[in-house]
């Protein structure tokens, strides 16, 4: 395996030529590389994501945040894309334009601005460019700007063809409509479907717009993609052309009426030009901006972090009660789309740091379905709430009966109230705590203390368990499980106190009683049976970083060394970054920072460098490794610490290579 990893790395320094470097200061990547691998970016904008293709006015598919449909292979739950409308054939004089007839072919992200941009030359006759953006401000919208410079005159045809997946909808209808109202004359394309289950009704409408006079809008016949909805307009030489299409995507699991709401959004955005809705939408990105990471020094890692950080921001929303799946909007196939601990134990944390309410939108999805977890406890003979390994909107378990991870790994629920105790400490928030961040707690404490088992020494178990390390299925006392089991049970104490409840005396009896195993050396075993056995990802050293359970530093010297050499080189990314945080609070500069390399540069797939889960996959963008990164980088590097006292900045231990670090948007105690 070590032999497959070491060509990984190879075949990504012999790539690295092909990755776009401009002077920017690390806000942008870009790539003019026509023919190799190509890994899309994705713009979103927390309800939708847009996964960006090669091909000439072509968008590989629209994510839906929060829809989910039992369609899927395992006969569960999954994330659904949309009808998609977002691609155009364009023709010039009767010639599509394609890329094997194009020339100075150019594609960039600007992560500052949100916008992902593509460019060309066409023969002798044009230069064209076009925008793809995500609205912040219209979150159930995407927008194509299009920009068309004749070298000559010209003539151009432009049609809208639709995409869809038959697998998940049945064949959706394409309606051409004008709207008039006050002789005003509105043109739209609308499509509907319902999923193929039956269980999701859809609607997306689309409009052109044009800065200036309107060409004649119409269908026509065009062979292999049924009718086609477009325009053609003679262009003069030297004058640039430009118009927009704007697409809304709507669906009865958000919208009682998804037909006319989906008008509504092109509606607004046609009567509104696009400069206003863009301007709009860079002033919401240039917001979240006031949270960044700046990197002196290093360009390639201040490039790497940023697309790290944009691609969380672009994940989630504020007020929206979601939460992001392991691959976020970059595909509704990764994991079905479902909700795992990867929010809580590794995006959150970044989020919670730079912005605390975009992370509470992530623990407002747990609240949202606590009734559904205490009664999965009730069903399974506990006490409590017990939440699913996987999620989905339903709140109920989606992980495939053959996987025993849905039926075992536990630990997801005192995950969930580690994160609702970390968010408290952060923001401080008596009033959440009171009404929500409480009542949460004490229904996973609940949960613990029910799923505990008393031993002859007096000691408790948690037994028959999947960890952290899903190599190690069914076992006893796994180190991990116990352990947030027991932070949990702490925190919910802590908690009782502070809203003027008596907490429940079981909680501390059970969290002082936990059972831990060791090897003679001292060393703690991930499990009770574990006897030195390859391991998925960080398990016993989970314990060190995020929990600081354990806190003798010899024996986080010990765990840390045997360990890091159990991991599996197949394992997730983000294990590497537990190991890198740990060695950073030893002042270990070296090995911490050659275990940040390590978590994620063999995952980073051509030409813009989104990460894969592991170095053996290519399944971008994986939100989960992007977290642990930047959770190196924060705690880790840079030295912040959630405590007692809220956000706690420690001594950085910076890279030999990087000359300083400014992260902005955290406040933190001296």
């Amino acid at each position: 395996m070590m032999d497959v990893l070491k060509k990984c790395m190879l075949v990504w320094l012999l790539l690295l030529p092909f990755i776009g470097h401009s002077n920017d200061k690390g806000w942008s990547v870009s790539t003019q590389d026509i023919k190799g691998e190509y890994a899309g970016v994705t713009v979103a904008n927390g309800r939708i994501g847009v996964v960006l293709d090669r091909t000439l006015f072509q968008t590989k598919e629209v994510v839906l945040n929060g829809v989910y449909d039992k369609k899927s292979r395992d006969g569960v739950s999954c994330l659904m894309n949309a009808i998609n409308p977002m691609n155009l054939r364009v023709a010039i004089d009767g010639t599509m334009l394609e890329l094997s007839n194009v020339s100075d072919w150019k594609q960039a992200l600007n992560m500052k601005e949100a916008i992902f941009s593509s460019s060309f030359a066409f023969q002798d006759k044009a230069e064209i460019s076009y925008e793809m953006v995500a609205p912040r401000n219209l979150p159930y919208a995407a927008m194509m700007v299009v920009h068309v410079t004749p070298h000559k005159d010209i003539e151009l045809d432009v049609r809208s063809m639709l995409k869809y997946d038959r697998d998940r909808w049945s064949s959706p209808s394409l309606n051409s409509r004008i709207l008039i109202d006050n002789e005003v004359h509105i043109p739209l394309v609308q499509s509907h479907a319902s999923s193929v289950s039956g269980n999701t009704d859809f609607y997306t409408t689309s409009a052109f717009l044009f800065d200036g006079q309107r060409p004649q809008l119409g269908m026509v016949d065009f062979p292999y993609h049924s009718q086609l909805y477009g325009f053609s307009q003679k262009l003069k030489k030297g004058k640039t052309y430009e118009f927009s299409f704007v697409s809304s995507f709507c669906t009865d699991k958000d919208f009682a009426d998804p037909k006319n709401e989906s008008e509504r959004f092109v509606i607004y955005a046609m009567q509104n030009h696009w400069s206003p809705i863009l301007e709009h939408h860079k002033r919401l990105w240039k917001e979240l901006w006031s949270n960044d990471i700046i990197i002196k020094g290093d360009l390639d890692a201040q490039r790497d972090v940023r697309l790290a950080l944009f691609h969380l921001f672009s994940f989630i929303s504020e007020g929206s009660r979601l939460s992001i799946a392991p691959m976020g909007l970059s595909s509704s196939n990764g994991y079905n789309g479902h909700i795992f601990w990867d929010a809580e134990m590794w995006m959150f944390p970044v989020l919670l740091l730079f912005d605390a309410p975009l992370a509470k939108s992530m623990i407002d999805y747990r609240i949202d379905r606590l009734a559904k977890a205490k009664k999965r406890a009730y069903s399974y003979g506990y006490k409590g709430a017990m939440y699913p390994w996987e999620s989905d909107v339903t709140g109920e378990e989606t992980t495939p009966t053959w996987a025993l991870t849905g039926t075992f790994e536990h630990h997801i629920t005192a995950d969930i109230g580690w994160a609702a105790w970390n968010y408290y400490l952060v923001t401080q928030d008596q009033e959440w705590l009171q009404s929500d961040g409480y009542p949460l707690l004490k229904e996973i404490a609940d949960f613990w203390v029910s799923r505990s088992i008393l031993n002859n020494d007096g000691s408790y178990s948690i037994k028959n368990v999947v960890g952290a390390d899903e190599f190690a299925p069914n076992v006893d006392d796994n180190a991990f499980t116990n352990a947030v089991a027991q932070y949990v049970l702490r925190a919910a104490s802590k908690a009782a106190l502070l809203v003027d409840k008596t907490p429940d005396k079981r909680w501390t009896l059970v969290a002082e009683k936990m059972k831990f195993h060791y090897f003679k050396d001292g060393v703690m075993k991930e499990h009770a049976s574990y006897q030195g056995e390859i391991i998925k990802q960080a398990d016993v050293n989970l314990l060190t970083y995020p929990l600081a359970t354990v806190k003798d530093k010899h024996l986080i010297h010990q765990n840390l060394k045997y360990y890091e050499q159990k991991l599996a080189p197949e394992g997730p990314a983000m294990a590497h970054s537990i190991y890198s945080i740990i060695y950073a609070k030893e002042g270990n500069k070296k090995e911490s920072y050659r275990l940040f390399r390590r978590g994620y540069i063999p995952n980073k797939r051509p030409p813009f460098g989104v990460l894969s889960e592991t170095p053996y996959h290519s399944n971008p963008y994986f939100a989960t490794g992007a977290g642990g990164m930047l959770q190196t980088v924060l705690f880790g590097f840079a030295g912040y610490q959630i405590t007692e006292d809220g956000i706690v900045k420690t001594k950085q231990c910076l890279p030999t290579k990087w000359k300083s670090i400014e992260v902005k948007g955290i406040e933190s105690r001296p």
